[in-house]
């Protein structure tokens, strides 16, 4: 398949809209098993892919990414879930989730930001299988593209939308050129495709910071960070914490808007741990998007906690990891992050006040790197 005609371009009224491979000689590296997908869908899929192709190469687990208008609302890698993290994510206990790693990711990246996920596209680092699958079908989500999928996995996704569920196979060989084009109003760009590391691993050997501790776990979430911040939206920040992102702050014009956007999501996060968020009880018929918009209001409105419950829930969150894709320019967003338990920081550096950003980080604990790597997407 050479090319592929879409219903539309971003909206209706661009009815000339299709993908294809300008070397005629070529296929498409994809193939649609079922459904439809649109623009925005394929804008989607192809930048949801790299990021978790990028994740599984550089941490060797199975990763899954949740995505909405070309950035990601959560991405995650395969661990094993706690029972309240079934809870939170709302996986049924008689699943046996922890049998898949590929799942577990799912779940995670889903679990991140349910509200902003509604209707997300899909991508997965790893052959989709029953169990994943079992999870996508309960979720509103118009899409998922990964290497392939189990027979099972397939007639599982083919029931959604009433059969139209998007499902796209992308061939895990496949590597563009090396230089990207695009035309914006009739001008044709171009551009060598970003393929520098995120960060190289001696430079967590090299903090920037009085502390210098970066535990193996803190290493793999940094990098997490960093990846999804490859495919987000500029400017852009990402919190992490045990394998998954917590909150994803993208195409901010200010960094400390970025910064709060993302801490924000990730207090949101946090909050849903709390014994009392996890002990709701909601009717059996009611849908889950009813449910995470219940619980959202719950907490943005402060029905169930006090705001001293919450001060000492989100007080006592620390080892969050934070990832942002250019340098800090004043200290104001490491005042930010440490009050959501930001404990680790990687960003390229290059700020005229990086001094005043390292003593911020200094004054509270907080250990950073520097990656010289700058990450923009747009």
């Amino acid at each position: 398949m050479h090319e592929f005609k879409l219903k539309y371009g971003c909206n209706p009224d661009q009815s000339q809209a299709r993908i294809f491979m300008r070397d005629s000689s070529k296929d498409l590296p994809l193939e649609i098993l079922n459904g439809r997908p649109g623009y925005i869908n394929f804008l989607d899929a192809l930048n949801s892919w790299q990021l978790v192709r990028d994740l599984r190469k550089a941490l060797d687990i199975p990763a899954a990414t949740s995505f909405k208008h070309v950035s990601p609302a959560g991405a995650a890698l395969g661990l094993a879930l706690t029972d309240d993290e079934r809870k939170l994510f709302f996986v049924d206990e008689k699943l046996d989730v922890n049998s898949s790693p590929l799942a577990c990711a799912y779940a995670r990246a889903r679990g991140t930001d349910r509200l902003s996920s509604f209707g997300d596209w899909i991508a997965l680092s790893d052959t989709c299988d029953e169990i994943t699958a079992s999870l996508i079908k309960h979720e509103v989500s118009d899409g998922v593209i990964a290497p392939d999928y189990t027979p099972e996995a397939l007639e599982i996704l083919k029931t959604k939308r009433k059969g139209n569920y998007a499902i796209v196979k992308i061939d895990p060989a496949y590597e563009p050129q090396a230089n990207e084009t695009r035309d914006v109003f009739g001008i044709t760009f171009e551009q060598s495709r970003n393929l520098a590391p995120v960060i190289e691993n001696e430079k967590f050997d090299s903090p920037v910071t009085l502390n210098k501790n970066f535990p193996e776990n803190a290493r793999r979430d940094l990098i997490l960070a960093l990846i999804t911040l490859k495919y987000t939206q500029s400017n852009s920040v990402c919190c992490t914490r045990n394998g998954q992102t917590l909150g994803v702050g993208a195409g901010q014009q200010s960094r400390l808007h970025c910064v709060k956007l993302a801490c924000d999501k990730a207090d949101l996060r946090i909050l849903r741990e709390h014994p009392k968020i996890l002990s709701l009880e909601f009717d059996s018929k009611l849908g889950r998007p009813e449910r995470d918009n219940a619980i959202n209001i719950t907490l943005t409105e402060n029905q169930i906690l006090t705001p001293e419950e919450r001060r000492e829930w989100l007080a006592s969150y620390k080892g969050v990891s934070l990832g942002s894709d250019a340098f800090f320019p004043f200290p104001d967003n490491i005042e930010r992050a440490a009050k959501s338990g930001v404990s680790y920081i990687a960003q390229p550096g290059g700020s005229i006040r990086d001094d005043l950003v390292i003593k911020a980080c200094d004054e509270k604990n907080i250990a950073m790197v520097m990656t010289g790597h700058r990450l923009f997407h747009h």
